[in-house]
């Protein structure tokens, strides 16, 4: 299939359908969740300086911005279906590319689309409540053991199947609503920024800082401590380059979707920020559970907060729908190397999506939210997942040396102090969280060290890279 080819498909081949709208929205939506709304009190309680918080959002977003540039260069260069997973194979060799995959199925996308469909059942809940995410449908003892199933594990259920139909179907579909999710999220921000200021119920004095009051002092721990749901917050927007096999004119449109959208998701986070700060103290904003909401009440009145709940549940089924659309590009890639499960290439006859990879991806997460493990596995995932990323960024260095050749539509901005100015901070990420969080890190190191013995199966038997050669 040719790379640049706006359209063009051949049987057995993703089609490539998303716009350069479209994937900007992907990037948006991939990035944005319900974590806007929450992490600003997170941040605010390890570092309780208005100004400095501030500060810490633009850093977060600028470290983003690097990484994009990085992988912007990447993803113009290998225009296909795969995005990190492709960059990793590329530069380090299959193994490297199929633990990445491995994790990602087992630990990593499918424990953030678990989380996804939890936040969509508990924001949904507060805004309908009869809905109400712990009211008790099921509760029984069978041989001696409790068993409990809760409204909200079904709501996260049906989000996940209901999403994974959808891109099932078509992936312009899944696109249409991702881009409505973006469109809205983007809306709500500008309108509440602009009302909040003009005609809120706020204070320009919440910007000062005011350290009496019991406030803790600030710290470099606490500096470190804010960074780690920053980093979560800015999550998401490496989706774009798993699904770049169906991205008209990826050379071009897969770098500028990948800035533009990064640079429209660090805007809105520092109006969202700029806003909650005007409505709450600091004192405020550090004690809330949620800020947003909070917020929103402050300004206006408490029965907006249903609503923003709602918009919530909103923004979270966008973010769902992507990861469920980005991992399934993954996984096929991999089995069209022979590095995966052989039924997870195949594509539906008629919409020509990945539609095993989709079912098996649906299931598994269906067993994460059922079982309720996906909250112990989420500190590991961002850590190997933060570990990914540095490696991804460290490929561009790798290629350059060893692909000189290869054809390049965008290079990286800064190339290479920017780079590795990225490596650097994500190691640290990564060495710190291992020594905060070392038995969560390391169950995510075991679940990728349980993939070992199935390549190495795969690659006896001759499968590997037997597809794409």
């Amino acid at each position: 299939m040719r790379a640049d080819g706006p359209g063009h498909s051949q049987p057995g081949h993703l089609v490539r359908r998303l716009t350069l709208f479209d994937s900007i929205m992907l990037v948006v939506t991939g990035t944005v969740g319900p974590s806007i709304f929450i992490v600003p009190a997170d941040v605010m309680r390890a570092v309780p300086h208005p100004g400095l918080a501030l500060l810490l959002w633009v850093v977060a977003g600028a470290i983003t911005l690097i990484a994009g540039l990085a992988c912007a260069e990447l993803g113009a260069m290998f225009p296909e279906a795969g995005g990190q997973y492709v960059f990793l194979r590329e530069a380090y060799g299959g193994f490297t590319g199929f633990l990445y995959g491995w994790v990602l199925f087992t630990a990593g996308n499918s424990t953030a689309l678990a989380g996804m469909g939890i936040a969509v059942a508990l924001f949904l809940g507060q805004a309908i409540p009869p809905l109400a995410a712990d009211h008790v449908l099921i509760a029984r003892t069978i041989f001696g053991l409790s068993f409990k199933l809760e409204q909200g594990t079904v709501v996260a259920l049906v989000t996940v199947i209901v999403l994974t139909a959808i891109n099932l179907r078509s992936v312009k579909v899944a696109a249409w609503l991702q881009n409505f999710t973006a469109l809205a999220y983007l809306a709500a921000v500008l309108l509440i920024a602009a009302a909040g200021f003009a005609l809120g119920h706020g204070s320009w004095s919440h910007f000062e800082w005011q350290p009496q009051g019991g406030v803790a002092p600030i710290t470099a721990a606490g500096v470190g401590i804010a960074m780690i749901p920053l980093f979560y917050s800015y999550d998401g927007w490496e989706f774009l380059s798993w699904v770049g096999g169906e991205i008209k004119h990826p050379r071009r449109n897969l770098p500028l979707a990948l800035i533009i959208g990064i640079l429209l998701v660090v805007v809105t986070y520092l109006l969202a920020n700029g806003v909650f700060m005007y409505a709450l103290a600091p004192a405020q904003l550090a004690q809330s559970a949620t800020p947003g909401a909070a917020a929103v009440g402050q300004l206006f009145s408490a029965d907006v907060g249903r609503w923003v709940a709602l918009f919530i549940a909103l923004i979270s089924i966008g973010g769902t729908s992507v990861g469920v659309l980005g991992g399934a590009r993954i996984y096929y890639s991999m089995a069209e190397d022979g590095a995966f499960f052989g039924a997870m290439k195949r594509l539906h006859p008629r919409w020509k999506t990945p539609s095993t990879s989709l079912i098996a991806q649906c299931a598994w997460v269906c067993v994460l939210i059922v079982s309720a493990r996906y909250d112990q596995l989420y500190t590991g995932f961002i850590f190997i997942m933060t570990l990914t990323y540095a490696l991804t960024i460290g490929a561009v260095l790798v290629l350059r040396r060893t692909q000189p050749d290869r054809p390049r539509p965008y290079r990286c901005f800064g190339y290479p102090w920017l780079p590795l100015i990225y490596i650097l901070v994500a190691l640290v990420f990564v060495v710190s969280t291992l020594y905060s969080k070392p038995q969560e890190s390391l169950i995510v190191l075991g679940l990728a060290l349980l993939g070992v013995p199935l390549y190495f199966h795969w690659r006896r038997n001759g499968t590997i890279g037997a597809s794409r050669d």
